[in-house]
């Protein structure tokens, strides 16, 4: 059974929160644990994709589309399944993963912003009504 995290952010800026998301991976990665970053359309899978490019300019973080390379250490898509088990899922998504038991871990990065914290609220209700015991960090 994965842990489930909600990592809370102080501010509302959807920047912050897929900045939050690249250390995230980067950490994760640098960890040995492949990554899923799971998007909430394909817009911003794009925003991730460049700005793992560029967010340290001091380290690299190798990593890839699902669509153009699913077996990349660090992999950014929808939907799609994982190619790696009991990797680090980051839910940028308003919605649960239907692929929530591949992983070890998932985090939910939460910010301030009105509509995305109904969403989280409900995904917490969500991953208690299926028997997960989700934690709130503060970042």
């Amino acid at each position: 059974m994965p842990r489930i995290e909600f990592y809370v952010l102080s501010t509302a800026t959807p920047t912050e929160r897929l900045r939050a998301a690249c250390q995230l991976a980067m950490k994760a990665w640098r960890a040995g644990l492949p990554v899923f970053l799971r998007g909430s359309d394909a817009q911003q899978c794009s925003e991730l994709d460049e700005l793992l490019w560029r967010f340290k300019a001091e380290s690299f973080v190798p990593h890839d589309l699902h669509q153009d390379n699913p077996q990349a250490p660090v992999t950014i898509g929808l939907d799609d399944e994982p190619a790696n088990q009991q990797g680090v899922l980051i839910n940028l998504g308003s919605t649960l993963s239907p692929h929530v038991e591949r992983f070890s871990r998932v985090i939910e990065i939460v910010n301030q912003e009105p509509d995305l914290l109904t969403a989280c609220r409900e995904n917490f209700r969500s991953y208690r009504q299926r028997g997960y015991d989700p934690k709130r960090v503060e970042l």
